[in-house]
């Protein structure tokens, strides 16, 4: 199965892989690697220029970059193949780059305000502790692309018995994101909102290749607006006026609507 993926799917899972075992190695001689390649706020001492491009090759444990690199797998190869390798590799980096772009957007709005009321040694101290590293981010813009022009294929997803589709997956999972991210639960670690740019980047490049007539981009979208008409449709539906008729005349104007929605 690794055999036949595409390249840069391939190459992306051994980069990533590579990644990780070197972190180990350097780790067990006290070198963690997270301090030079991890993403940092940007006003912290730690902070270097290449962070946004490296801390997509980071990840914090063997649990983190399996299923990350799953996904990867899952449905990375059927963009890469409807696309082509290149702009496939494009849209992997913009959308990671996307999601460190909005996370330290949300550092600002969070932090910076906190920061500013700390003494100078003890502020640089904690802007320091902040660091985000993974591939999610380019993971939920390959998960967004795949239920772009995929939006039938349906799936069977873990704790789900059910097979889903994958535009309704996408969807679930930007909501879930979302909530997570404003109202975030004790002990939670998991940067939503660098999920949520990763798509909204994936999003907007997919909408300017599409605007430049790119070739590929043609496939079956799906828009959000139907897609919720069509749910509200099958939960709701609209009932047909029933007709009664008295039952001592015949004449149709004897008969009487009885409730309608």
């Amino acid at each position: 199965m690794f055999r036949n993926l595409p390249p840069i799917t391939k190459n992306l899972l051994i980069i990533n892989f590579i990644v990780f075992f070197a972190d180990y190695v350097f780790g067990r001689y006290g070198i963690a690697l997270t301090h030079y390649l991890g993403l940092h706020y940007i006003t912290a001492s730690e902070f270097h220029f290449w962070q946004p491009l490296t801390y997509m090759f980071m990840h914090a444990d063997f649990s983190h970059i399996f299923f990350n690199m799953f996904a990867v797998m899952m449905f990375g190869p059927a963009i890469e193949e409807s696309w082509g390798s290149r702009r496939f590799l494009i849209y992997y980096l913009v959308t990671g780059l996307g999601a460190a772009l909005i996370q330290e957007g949300v550092w600002a709005l969070r932090l910076q305000p906190i920061l500013s009321h700390l003494e100078p040694l003890t502020a640089a101290y904690f802007a320091n502790k902040v660091v985000t590293i993974g591939a999610s981010g380019d993971v939920s813009g390959i998960l967004l692309a795949f239920g772009w022009f995929f939006p039938e294929v349906r799936m069977f997803i873990l704790f789900i018995p059910i097979p889903i589709r994958a535009r309704t997956l996408v969807v679930i999972y930007a909501l879930i994101e979302l909530f997570t991210g404003i109202a975030p639960t004790a002990g939670d670690n998991v940067a939503h909102f660098a999920h949520l740019g990763g798509m909204i980047f994936g999003w907007l490049l997919i909408l300017w290749w599409r605007f430049r007539g790119c070739e590929g981009f043609d496939a079956p979208e799906w828009r959000i607006k139907e897609w919720i008409q069509e749910k509200w449709a099958a939960l709701f539906p609209k009932r047909h006026p029933r007709i009664k008729r008295d039952e001592d005349s015949k004449d149709y104007r004897d008969y009487h609507y009885h409730g309608s929605i």
